[in-house]
């Protein structure tokens, strides 16, 4: 495989990063422009704007920890070289995307419930998410030996994987104050056209944007362990000398 060749991915990445960051702001600008001139919601008045960015921001937390997971199959299974680099890249992405997540969820849930916080299932099951990235990303910068780094990490994250199911399907298996899904039916979309685009075109420009981020971050990563490569041969080499 091509991309398995780190220079090869390198090469690959700065030929799409730059289109790929031209996309996500076009998107979002469209899709943003077209959220401030949505109608207002009939019951939660203009604060339901909010969620064209909350909604994206929960579905990249919940599709960053899946590429994760299959990136984790990936060290684990079918050895690819670039798995372990693409998991530790998306980690730190997903951590902020489901931090931003909780904290619009917040504001958008003080004048709709009261209160900025309830333990619902939703809501928590999202928080245990939000510090499974964090020990993900704790695991990884904790081990010196890449190879148990790499496998602990996969591991960790396969074993955490199982919180996704919870997070979709919580506010149909619990009574929960967070509103049921809307978007993601079996029946279709329960929102009308005029909210519904401009939350998918913005959906679309945020995924762009991880997508971006993420390619970013594996080419960073990848430059890093060559540099720490060349490093450990170095003082390898300055030892013999000395000896």
């Amino acid at each position: 495989m091509d991309l398995a060749n780190p220079t090869r991915f390198i090469a690959l990445a700065d030929r799409l990063v730059p289109w790929l960051a031209a996309l996500s702001a076009i998107a979002l600008a469209v899709g943003l422009w077209l959220a401030f001139n949505a109608p207002q919601d009939y019951q939660q008045g203009i604060t339901v704007r909010i969620m064209y960015i909350h909604v994206p921001f929960a579905w990249l937390a919940m599709m960053c920890y899946s590429i994760m997971s299959l990136s984790a199959l990936g060290t684990l299974v079918w050895r690819h070289p670039l798995a372990d680099v693409s998991l530790k890249a998306a980690a730190p992405i997903g951590a902020a995307f489901t931090l931003l997540a909780l904290i619009t969820g917040s504001i958008w849930g003080k004048p709709m419930w009261g209160t900025w916080w309830v333990w619902d299932a939703r809501l928590t099951s999202v928080f245990v998410l939000f510090m499974m990235y964090l020990g993900v990303i704790a695991l990884t910068r904790a081990l010196d030996d890449p190879g148990r780094s790499a496998r602990a990490a996969a591991i960790v994250t396969l074993v955490g994987f199982i919180n996704i199911p919870i997070i979709k399907f919580s506010v149909d298996w619990w009574n929960t104050l967070h509103q049921p899904a809307s978007v993601i039916r079996l029946d279709g979309p329960t929102i009308h056209p005029s909210m519904l685009w401009p939350l998918l075109i913005c959906a679309v420009g945020f995924s762009l944007l991880f997508f971006t981020l993420h390619l970013m971050a594996m080419r960073t990563e990848i430059w890093r362990r060559r540099v720490a490569a060349m490093r450990r041969i170095a003082a390898r080499s300055a030892d013999r000398q000395e000896a």
